[in-house]
């Protein structure tokens, strides 16, 4: 049997995936993950990369070979997205001073 170990970026220890073959394509891999940790697709996606080059499968018909170590990353179902938008907000100035006249009472 092949296996690729795969651990999750805030976990220390790796946990195992095993296959047959000598590679298994990626969204077979997230399948599995998915399964293993009870995780639902309908929640979350996940971003797998290569433990040892920090290189991102993105490709889901990726072949990952068999005793590869993978950083599995939990993301939105609908991806990232950069932000390219830059939002201005204008705030206005409070006006120095009471807002109310201010009477003093004479006696």
């Amino acid at each position: 049997m092949s296996c690729v170990h795969y651990k999750f970026s805030s976990q220390l220890s790796y946990d195992t995936v095993t296959f047959s073959g000598l590679h298994i394509p990626l969204c077979d891999l997230k399948r599995q993950i998915m399964g293993r940790e009870k995780l639902k697709a309908a929640n979350c996606d996940l971003q797998i990369s290569n433990a040892q080059t920090s290189e991102e499968y993105t490709d889901a018909n990726a072949l990952i070979p068999k005793n590869s170590s993978v950083i599995v990353r939990r993301i939105p179902a609908g991806g990232v997205k950069g932000t390219s938008k830059t939002y201005v907000v204008s705030r206005t100035e409070p006006v120095s001073g009471p807002s109310k006249p201010v009477r003093k009472n004479t006696i």
